[in-house]
């Protein structure tokens, strides 16, 4: 048996889709999925834009505030089972923040567009990867939503870069990490899955 076939089969595959990190799974597990995940959602991305726009125009920080403020928002509702008729939002609204957010710091600090989508293109490839094989019920490892940080632990790694002035650097190590563990890991369950027009064995019966 492949490691594909071990690998657990999320409870709902919206929740897969929203690709959450250590951070928001603990402060998810405190709610025990009682809190509903859209309204904190919609409240994160509406806040984050505000930050997003004072701390770029204004040049005074508070841009990096942004994934503390979308992680108390959003990340306890990591357990609910996104079973409302427009639960499944959450999940282009995290997308939406987290790539603005990677694109705001970016060019705030006058980084090179090519390194801001490099880093853009590590997080669409895994994002496109993990819904196409969520849809051909090829499930991803539990340890790949760790190891990749989920979208919560990415918004807070660009966040401490930015703090701390190593911006550029950050962002071509995140993307050069990012890219090896998604590629990586991606290849190896693909080739590992089954094939879905694979002949059946033969039972060396005869007609």
């Amino acid at each position: 048996m492949t490691s594909v076939h071990m690998a657990p089969v999320p409870n709902s595959t919206v929740v897969a889709y929203r690709d959450d990190g250590p951070l928001s799974r603990a402060m998810g597990l405190l709610v025990a999925g009682q809190l509903p995940p859209l309204p904190p959602v919609v409240a994160g991305a509406f806040v984050t834009g505000v930050l997003l726009v004072i701390g770029v125009a204004g040049s005074d920080g508070l841009a990096v505030f942004a994934p503390a403020v979308t992680l108390l928002l959003a990340g306890p509702g990591s357990t609910h089972p996104h079973d409302g008729r427009f639960d499944w939002l959450v999940v282009p609204i995290l997308r939406l923040i987290e790539y603005t957010f990677v694109v705001a710091c970016g060019f705030a600090h006058d980084m090179p567009p090519v390194l801001i989508f490099l880093l853009l293109g590590a997080l669409a490839f895994h994002h496109y990867d993990l819904v196409y094989r969520l849809r051909q019920r090829v499930y991803p490892p539990a340890w790949l939503a760790t190891f990749g940080l989920g979208w919560d632990g990415r918004m807070m790694m660009v966040s401490l870069v930015a703090l701390t002035g190593w911006i550029t650097a950050g962002y071509v190590l995140l993307a050069l990490y990012l890219w090896a563990l998604f590629g990586w890991e991606s290849l190896t369950c693909w080739l590992a899955a089954p094939r879905s027009g694979a002949e059946p064995p033969d039972t060396g019966t005869q007609d």
